[in-house]
């Protein structure tokens, strides 16, 4: 089997750093809610990991998608890492996965239909961890690669982790490095390939989920394609809450800083960071790299939790006043 060009030599941008900028999407779908119910826990409102109806007593479904292009170019792990993402959402809920189905773009006739398999062998791989069965899907012909997941997942309905349920003064956790989108950006430009970051991408959230709802947090996101700022930044917002971060304290991918001063940093990170600038305060010795860096476009990256989760670093600490401080 042989392809002409590297996988990610089809996709015009990889992973979740190729998602609709935040600002443009929020414009673009507000004033969007439509009908709802007193059975919906979230909707759309303060854009969510994923929606949650209650349909019965102690007992929530949860319902999310997620897709993107390719990130690296072995397409098993690329679909080990979609797969991992979008499962996440459920995690990143407070939730259980129960089922998944695939989403698959495929250009047919110009990339062969075996790697197709070995991208759906990765996310059926990742689902038997997450024991969560993926059965069957959708799939389109496309100009350009694409693949995920919509996954369903089951909650408690009054331990749901959500982003609008962030308090004042208590801890950030965070329980993945950041990074992946330097290095995925530079293994696009380059073609070397990064483990560590591949490690990061597919490992599954779930034992950081299970550690937050232990630890009793109300609050908590995922890390992806709006970066560590746009995140908090969106969870702050959702909750009337400000944050405290220490720049020092979030941990980063070996080599990431070193991508980040070799200037592979992706249009989605800066578009971030663009983003979100309007509410920042910048500490001494922060300077626009540190920014960036806190901003890069992740895929498949940890939870943000407001609460302190045993065994993972805290970075900060939410406060009363609006806004994000980083120092």
């Amino acid at each position: 089997m042989s392809i002409p060009k590297r996988l990610t030599d089809y996709a015009h941008g990889g992973g979740c750093a190729c998602k609709i900028p935040a600002g443009e999407l929020e414009d673009a779908v507000r004033g969007l809610i439509g009908p709802t119910s007193d059975d919906v826990l979230v909707g759309l409102d303060h854009g969510d990991d994923a929606a949650a109806v209650q349909i019965a007593d102690g007992l929530a479904v949860l319902s999310t998608a997620d897709f993107f292009t390719p990130v690296v170019d072995d397409a098993y792990a690329w679909g080990a890492i979609a797969a991992a993402n979008a499962i996440s959402d459920i995690y990143a809920m407070g939730g259980r996965p129960v089922v998944a189905i695939n989403l698959v773009g495929w250009p047919r006739g110009v990339l062969p239909m075996e790697l197709m398999t070995e991208v759906l062998r990765g996310g059926m791989d990742i689902g038997a961890q997450a024991n969560c069965p993926v059965l069957g899907g959708h799939t389109i012909d496309d100009p350009e690669p694409k693949y995920g997941m919509a996954v369903t997942g089951i909650a408690d309905p009054d331990r749901l982790l959500r982003n609008d349920a962030a308090a004042a003064g208590l801890p950030l956790t965070l329980t993945k490095p950041i990074g992946v989108g330097l290095l995925n950006n530079r293994h696009k430009a380059t073609g070397e390939r990064f483990e560590n970051a591949i490690a990061s991408m597919t490992a599954l959230n779930r034992d950081a989920a299970q550690g937050a709802l232990d630890a009793g947090a109300r609050a908590a996101t995922d890390v992806t394609g709006f970066g560590l700022l746009g995140h908090l930044y969106k969870m702050c917002r959702a909750s009337g809450v400000g944050a405290v971060l220490d720049a020092a304290a979030v941990p980063a991918l070996d080599g990431a800083r070193e991508a980040l001063r070799d200037g592979f940093v992706s249009g989605g990170t800066r578009r971030n960071l663009d983003w979100v600038r309007p509410h920042l305060q910048s500490g001494p010795g922060i300077d626009e790299d540190e920014l960036l860096l806190l901003a890069d476009a992740q895929t498949s990256g940890g939870l943000l939790v407001v609460g302190e989760v045993p065994g993972y670093p805290v970075i900060g600490h939410t406060t009363a006043e609006p806004g994000i401080r980083v120092g």
